[in-house]
């Protein structure tokens, strides 16, 4: 069955029992079956408290917590600085290779129980090189753990390496030499940290560079900062994907040649909720990202923190925007579209879509 077939078909059954709109318990369950990637989350952002309590102990590391709810109980920020300041301590308990293993073992075991099949996951090494942790301690510890979780669970994964905007561009340049021995690891280069007052346009050589070097890109833009960061990004920094990306609405132009460029938005709903980036669920700008032809995915950004792995934030927006099945499986298509992967990989990817909307069996 060609797919625009399928799409047909699923909505004529969406009027059916198991697809009714209003029934929320069948949407998520097909949330739950869905095959889809996730292309933005932060690794350091995925320590549950668990793990970091294990971690401080072991390392002899003194947090401020002495408990994993009263770590939880820390999870309500203000803005993205001072939840970067608590995910920056964090990263003081991650010393050795078996604890950049774990964190990444642990991440990797659990979106595997929500029907994720790829994962690209950021690392920011200037986190630890910066405290004299060796860059190959960082570096084999999360490679052995994706290896080991492809050989294991089957979910294949790639690595993004983040520069901090709050750096200076030097500094992103020894991180880029810092790499080079795992240049074939190493799937983009990207750009994150606090972005207010960091504008893309500081890091156009660094990105250049990376061009050059045969990497692609990925920028943090217009999820506290305005729509020119946004455009930066794609003008000045030619991006291959832009990191939540809202505020590019406030540009209509902007807007379009997202579309006609198909450049996409990896879309953090319950990250942007929990950062007061917006106000409610509702007010997401995801359905109106949808209806302008802005290719978008649905990514947790930093599970842990902000109270959701993938299918959390699908269902958060199914639920507050009333995405239909449609909407959701074509979500799903552009997470693996999107990916920094081989044709014929999306296409195996794409087909396990087509195989669970038919209702045939799929990995």
């Amino acid at each position: 069955m060609k797919r625009a077939e399928i799409f047909i078909l699923l909505a004529a059954v969406m009027s059916t029992t198991f697809y009714h709109e209003d029934s929320m318990n069948d949407l998520d369950t097909f949330i739950d079956g869905l095959p889809k990637a996730e292309l933005h989350m932060h690794l350091e952002g995925s320590l549950e408290p668990s793990l970091l309590l294990t971690l401080a102990r072991r390392n002899g590391v003194e947090l401020a917590w002495d408990s994993e709810d009263a770590i939880r109980a820390a999870y309500e920020f203000d803005n993205l600085q001072s939840f970067l300041e608590l995910y920056w301590a964090g990263c003081r308990v991650l010393r050795h290779e078996q604890d950049f293993y774990e964190m990444t073992r642990a991440y990797l075991e659990r979106v595997r129980q929500d029907n994720v099949l790829h994962a690209e996951l950021m690392l920011s090494p200037q986190n630890f090189i910066t405290r004299d942790i060796a860059i190959e301690t960082v570096m084999d510890g999360v490679l052995r753990a994706m290896d080991d979780a492809k050989a294991e669970t089957g979910i294949s994964s790639g690595l993004i390496i983040v520069i901090q905007r709050q750096r200076p561009e030097k500094d992103a340049f020894a991180v880029l030499g810092a790499v080079a021995p795992w240049a074939d690891r190493v799937d983009a280069f990207g750009l994150g940290g606090p972005e207010v007052q960091f504008p893309p346009s500081g890091f156009v050589d660094f990105f250049r560079a990376c061009h050059d070097a045969g990497f692609r890109t990925v920028i943090h833009a217009g999820e506290e900062g305005p729509a020119s960061y946004v455009r930066e990004a794609v003008e000045l920094l030619h991006a291959d994907r832009i990191d939540h990306g809202n505020a590019c609405l406030d540009d209509p132009d902007l807007v379009r040649i997202l579309v006609e460029r198909q450049i996409p938005l990896t879309l953090c709903p319950l990250s942007n909720l929990r950062l007061k980036v917006i106000p409610s669920t509702e007010a997401h700008p995801l359905r109106r990202l949808i209806e302008q032809g802005v290719k978008v995915t649905i990514n947790s950004d930093d599970p842990s923190y902000f109270g959701g792995y993938v299918n959390d934030n699908y269902k958060a927006c199914c639920h507050a925007l009333g995405l239909d099945v449609v909407e959701l499986a074509q979500i799903a298509r552009n997470s693996f579209s999107a990916a920094f992967l081989p044709e014929d990989s999306k296409s195996h990817y794409l087909g396990l879509i087509d195989a669970y909307l038919t209702g045939s069996n799929c990995a």
